[in-house]
């Protein structure tokens, strides 16, 4: 597997780069298209094996920032809890937050009707939005916009203008996703990768006297749009780098490893944040007690680590 190249230092985005609109437009162009190459870095020019884990670790990041900005009580850790002990079935507002995210790593997200439809359920704005109207708008100023920054930001405003009737904080949220969709497209990635809203509350990107963040719909959202995907593109990468060794590792143990359908459970974790040994038992068809010896294994190896620091109810991933 190729080794990953951090970011130099000269492309790291800093507080000091948010005013100026050339040296942001700058910092995302040069970081988006080095996370593009990862994106293309696997077999045949495909994606890297552990993209679907590359965006739910992202997706979950992106859920409990939402849920903070929403003054919901969810943690990261309560937000996967939810998600990979619960069932599968309803959830807490936050908890739709999340699998709005991780529609990501699903399924190729397009800009139609079925698609925003399901996105609206997970806001709760199915009510409050022309769907069709909106997936008319969107595919239009995508297709109309000159380069990807370009359709992210007339993707989120356009967004923002059907959601007057949705919550503030909803229709951000919903225009920030809506972005994300809008720059896969134009970068002609496999799916989205959830970027704007990793990172829309971090500190290096408050401005004015107040402290305030970047928001859709402000005026000068185009520019500030810019430092947000230069500062997210280049988190992205250094998770992709931390996964892309964590793969090697789990490559490197996968010969040592007696269980069998030990490749099954291989693939689940390089498709998502995190697996239970009771999901794997499940899908590999193990018994409980082969699926934890196999995890106890292969965290005695370093190819996988235990995310929770629980006795039960463990997670596990890369």
């Amino acid at each position: 597997m190729r080794e990953i190249q951090p970011l130099p230092r000269w492309a790291r985005f800093e507080a000091s780069a948010r005013d100026d609109a050339k040296t942001a437009a700058f910092l995302a162009g040069a970081n988006l298209l080095a996370l593009d190459q990862i994106l293309r870095s696997g077999e045949a020019g495909g994606e890297p094996v552990f993209s679907g884990a590359l965006r739910q670790r992202l997706a979950l990041k992106a859920a409990a920032t939402c849920a903070r900005l929403s003054r919901f009580r969810e943690d990261e850790t309560a937000l996967r809890d939810a998600e990979h002990l619960g069932g599968g079935g309803e959830t807490s507002p936050a908890g739709r937050v999340h699998r709005l995210f991780r529609l990501f790593a699903s399924r190729c997200v397009r800009l139609d009707v079925a698609t925003l439809s399901l996105a609206a359920e997970h806001v709760g704005a199915q009510d409050a939005v022309n769907v069709q109207e909106l997936a008319d708008a969107l595919r239009k100023v995508v297709a109309n916009a000159s380069d990807p920054l370009a359709a992210a930001a007339a993707a989120s405003e356009a967004a923002t203008s059907y959601l007057a009737a949705v919550s503030p904080i909803d229709g951000e949220i919903f225009a920030l996703w809506f972005a994300d969709v809008a720059l896969a497209q134009k970068l002609g990635w496999q799916a989205p990768v959830p970027l704007l809203a990793t990172v829309i509350a971090h500190p290096a990107l408050r401005s004015g006297p107040n402290g305030r963040r970047p928001r859709p719909g402000d005026r000068d959202w185009s520019n500030a749009l810019a430092g947000v995907y230069a500062l997210a593109a280049g988190e992205a990468m250094d998770l992709a780098g931390a996964l892309s060794r964590q793969t090697q590792k789990l490559f490197d143990a996968a010969p040592k490893l007696r269980a069998k359908d030990a490749a099954r459970v291989i693939e689940m974790l390089l498709d998502d944040d995190c697996v239970s040994a009771a999901r794997v038992a499940k899908r590999a068809k193990l018994s409980d007690r082969s699926a934890r010896r196999l995890f106890d294994r292969l965290t005695e190896l370093g190819a996988v680590r235990e995310l929770t620091g629980r006795a039960n109810f463990r997670l596990y991933g890369l």
